[in-house]
């Protein structure tokens, strides 16, 4: 069988649901026969039971949404200072020499290292947690920026100068089309590292509601069927956020041709 019909076994649309679902049935499979009869994984059946708890009690409502308004905040803020990072580092060689090294020495730190920091000048209340997903959104954002930049074509600009563009211009038809493509990586990589930070600094600084906070709950209970619910959330919550942005990608960058994958 060709690999043109070996594609056309499964429409587009369902060939990213494949993988799930045998995993799915696996799960369901070795809990059904007992072949696997540790604690540890639980039915599907009793997590299905555990989410309809969550969602009649609102207990999932209301950690979900404190997850998410802390990340909307840390990715806005980090994602814009990235971003004018970036543009001003790209722009301006004179603006790289003299914060580039800085920022290329702290983007080595692990981010989890700044934590005792940020609790010690922030609490362990939502101000640190923004701070560390802000600062989790930031790095990517320059690094996506500042390369963009750097990397349009001199060629480019040197038709928009024969064309007479000015400043304004040259940023906007020439420049800013140019680099958008790294720049929406930028945004795409803050917006996973954002949501990833999310979830660490609520189960590393535990205090509040969160999703973070419903996993360290069913750990401490050892109630593995709201930790499984939790893992499933967080993935679907990332998903959603990936594919929404990759949505928006699309349309905004039509004239690109992504990718070069045929199946």
């Amino acid at each position: 069988m060709s690999q043109e019909e070996s594609s056309g076994l499964v429409p587009p649309a369902l060939r990213g649901w494949v993988l799930p679902v045998l995993l799915l049935v696996f799960w369901w499979w070795a809990v059904g026969s007992g072949w696997s009869t540790s604690p540890l994984l639980v039915s599907p059946v009793a997590v299905w039971d555990r989410a309809v708890q969550q969602v009649a009690s609102g207990d999932l409502w209301a950690a979900l949404g404190a997850s998410l308004w802390r990340n909307a905040w840390g990715f806005v803020i980090g994602a814009a200072a990235g971003l004018l990072v970036g543009v001003l580092m790209g722009w301006s060689r004179w603006f790289d020499r003299l914060v580039g090294p800085s920022f290329h020495t702290l983007k080595q730190i692990s981010l989890f290292a700044w934590i005792p920091m940020l609790s010690m000048w922030f609490g362990l209340g939502d101000g640190a947690k923004i701070a560390f997903i802000a600062m989790a959104a930031f790095f990517p954002m320059v690094l996506n920026t500042f390369e963009g930049l750097r990397s349009v074509p001199r060629e480019y600009i040197e038709v928009g100068r024969v064309y007479r563009f000015g400043v304004w211009q040259l940023l906007s038809r020439v420049i800013a089309p140019s680099a958008a493509p790294s720049v929406f990586t930028g945004v795409q990589l803050a917006l996973i590292y954002s949501w990833l930070a999310t979830l660490g600094s609520e189960y590393l600084m535990a205090s509040g509601k969160g999703i973070g906070n419903t996993l360290i709950d069913g750990r401490e209970h050892f109630w593995m069927d709201l930790v499984l619910f939790g893992v499933v959330v967080i993935g679907l919550v990332g998903f959603a956020l990936n594919w929404t942005l990759g949505a928006l990608e699309r349309r905004l960058l039509a004239w690109r041709d992504r990718t070069v994958a045929r199946y």
